[in-house]
């Protein structure tokens, strides 16, 4: 390789390691082209699988800042750079990884903090953020549903307690007065209500 094209894919390299909000790095020893092109089609369009020699990779690192995974550039190496959501090529690259054993994930880099393999296949586990906050806002529907539901039988509550007050006031006041009835008509009308919530 001329000494201007290594100095270009270095370039290269390096943009990708900074625009990047995660990377993934496998050795892809035993794949196949087709198997590699299969591979970058089950990444989807916001990630990249580059293929480079390690020394190359190294200095790209380097000139990027990336600290904390020199060590996993040793034999055939590539590089899913994700731009995209970390955890959904995660998924992709373990799922592939399975249907095809010679594809061996090393470990990454997640905003900048050095991964492990174990770390990465944690990292796939989770599920995707939209799923995270369709959850989120499920359980918040939930939390309003009830609010809206408590706050709703707040007048009616009031409708009873006063109907209760004239009930009470048209039979005759009890022996405790006009304020014992009120209290005891309002401890009715709550508890109603805490138990409907």
């Amino acid at each position: 390789m001329a000494n201007a094209d290594k100095v270009a894919t270095v370039a290269e390299i390096t943009d990708q390691f900074r625009s990047a909000n995660a990377a993934v790095v496998t050795e892809y020893r035993g794949l196949t082209m087709s198997q590699l092109t299969e591979l970058r089609r089950s990444l989807g369009a916001d990630t990249s699988y580059t293929v480079a020699k390690n020394t190359l990779v190294k200095r790209a690192a380097a000139e990027a800042g990336v600290t904390g995974i020199d060590d996993l550039f040793t034999g055939p190496t590539a590089v899913a750079f994700i731009k995209g959501e970390p955890v959904d090529a995660a998924k992709a690259l373990r799922d592939f990884a399975r249907a095809n054993p010679t594809l061996v994930i090393k470990g990454g880099l997640l905003e900048g903090k050095p991964l492990d393999a174990t770390e990465v296949t944690k990292l796939a586990d989770l599920e995707s953020r939209e799923v995270l906050l369709g959850k989120l806002a499920g359980a918040m529907l939930g939390t309003l549903t009830k609010a809206a539901v408590v706050l709703n039988a707040l007048p009616s509550k009031a409708a009873q307690l006063v109907a209760a007050l004239q009930e009470k006031q048209a039979a005759g006041a009890p022996a405790g007065g006009p304020a014992d009835a009120v209290a005891a008509a309002a401890a009715d009308a709550t508890s109603e209500t805490a138990e409907q919530a």
